[in-house]
C-alpha cells in the first residue's frame, strides 16, 4: 500500500478512492493527509530536477543563486521544494514517484527516459536554461548573443590569438585541445549556443590570419579551468586572451596564469561567464557576462504555478561587465 500512496496521482479516481477508504479502515496515519491532497488536486510541492549530483546546487555559486530564486517563489506561494538529482544506474528515478504539482527542470538537456516519464505523469514542466523538448516552455537567456558580445569585447581590444575553454563532455579522461575548433564535442544546449556565439564574433579574426583554439575542460570547477589554461599556454603560440565558459573556469585561468608568472591582464586577458559574486572580488576583478540567476529560478517557478503566464520561452537580459581582467594585448 505504501508504494501506491507514493504514486496516487497516477491512479484512476475510482482506485484512489478505494485505496484511501481501505487506509482509513486500517487507521493509516497517512490516509487523512493523502485524502486532503487528492481532494485539493495538488500536493503543495514543486520538484526541481537537476542533471548533476545534488551537491552541485550548493557548491556551484551560479547554481546556488538560481536555486535561491526557485526557493524564494516556493516560499512566497507556500510550496515545498523537492530536489530531484540525476538518475543513477540501479536506483529508482525519483521523477517517477515524487509527490509534486509539477517540475522545474534545471537540466541541459533532460534525459530522454526522464522526458518519457514526465509525459506519462502528465504533470506541468518548465525548463530552466533550456526547453525540456522543442516547443516546451522554458526560462533562460540568449546564450549565443551573450557569448558573441563577450568575444566581441576581446576583438575590440585588438586580440588576435584567443583561447576558448568549453564545458565538456570531453572525449577522453583528460583536458583536450579540440582541433576541430568550434565544432568540437558539446553535450549541452547552452554550451553549444555559447560556442556558436564565440564563433560569430571571432570569425573575422580567423579570416584575418588570427588564431582561435578551443579546449574542452573535464569539468566546471576551478581546477578544470586551470588544467585547460595550461594546455593553451603550452601551445607554440599561446593566446593573449581566454574566453572561459563560466566564472569558475575563469578563476582557474587566472590561477594558472599567475603560477606561470603571467600577469592578468598585462600578459593575458580573461573573460568569464555568469557574474557570480566572487567575480567582482577576484584579483583582478573579472570581466564577465552577467546573467540574472535569481530571477531565472524565480520566473521558472512563477511560470509553473501560474499557467496563465506560460509561454514558449521567457528570455532574460544579459550584459558584458567590463572589469580589470581584460586589456589590449601587449605589442
Amino acid at each position: 500500500m505504501s508504494s501506491a500512496f507514493s504514486r496516487l496521482d497516477q491512479l484512476s479516481r475510482e482506485l484512489r478512492e478505494r485505496l484511501l477508504a481501505a487506509a482509513r479502515e486500517l487507521g493509516s496515519p497517512r490516509s487523512d493527509r493523502m485524502s486532503n491532497t487528492v481532494r485539493r488536486g495538488r500536493t503543495g510541492a514543486v520538484g526541481l530536477i537537476v542533471h548533476k549530483p545534488l551537491r552541485h546546487l550548493f557548491e556551484d555559486p551560479a547554481a546556488r543563486l538560481t536555486m535561491a530564486g526557485v526557493a524564494r517563489i516556493c516560499g512566497e506561494r507556500g510550496s515545498a521544494l523537492v530536489l530531484v538529482p540525476r538518475a543513477e544506474a540501479g536506483v529508482p528515478d525519483v521523477v517517477a514517484t515524487a509527490q509534486v504539482d509539477g517540475f522545474v527542470a534545471f537540466c541541459d538537456p533532460l534525459e530522454p527516459e526522464r522526458r518519457e516519464t514526465l509525459r506519462a505523469r502528465r504533470l506541468p514542466v518548465v525548463g530552466l536554461d533550456a526547453p525540456v523538448a522543442p516547443g516546451e516552455p522554458y526560462v533562460g537567456i540568449d546564450h549565443r548573443a551573450a557569448a558573441r558580445a563577450a568575444a566581441a569585447h576581446l576583438v575590440d581590444l585588438g586580440h588576435r590569438r584567443i583561447g576558448v575553454i568549453s564545458l565538456g563532455p570531453a572525449r577522453g579522461p583528460e583536458t583536450a585541445v579540440v582541433p576541430a575548433g568550434f565544432d568540437g564535442p558539446s553535450g549541452y544546449v547552452a554550451n553549444r549556443a555559447r560556442l556558436d556565439g564565440y564563433r560569430d564574433a571571432l570569425r573575422p579574426v580567423v579570416a584575418d590570419g588570427g588564431r582561435v583554439v578551443v579546449v574542452v575542460a573535464r569539468g566546471g570547477e576551478e581546477a578544470d579551468g586551470a588544467a585547460a589554461t595550461r594546455a593553451l599556454l603550452d601551445l607554440a603560440e599561446p593566446p593573449t586572451a581566454i574566453l572561459a565558459m563560466s566564472d569558475r573556469l575563469a578563476f582557474g585561468v587566472i590561477a594558472a596564469a599567475t603560477c606561470r608568472g603571467i600577469r592578468v591582464p598585462g600578459g593575458l586577458s580573461v573573460v568569464g561567464f555568469d557574474d557570480v559574486p566572487a567575480a567582482a572580488a577576484a584579483t583582478p576583478p573579472l570581466t564577465t557576462v552577467r546573467q540574472p540567476h535569481v530571477r531565472k529560478g524565480a520566473e521558472a517557478v512563477r511560470m509553473l504555478l501560474r499557467p496563465a503566464l506560460t509561454r514558449a520561452a521567457l528570455i532574460l537580459p544579459t550584459e558584458v561587465v567590463v572589469r580589470a581582467s581584460t586589456a589590449p594585448p601587449r605589442t
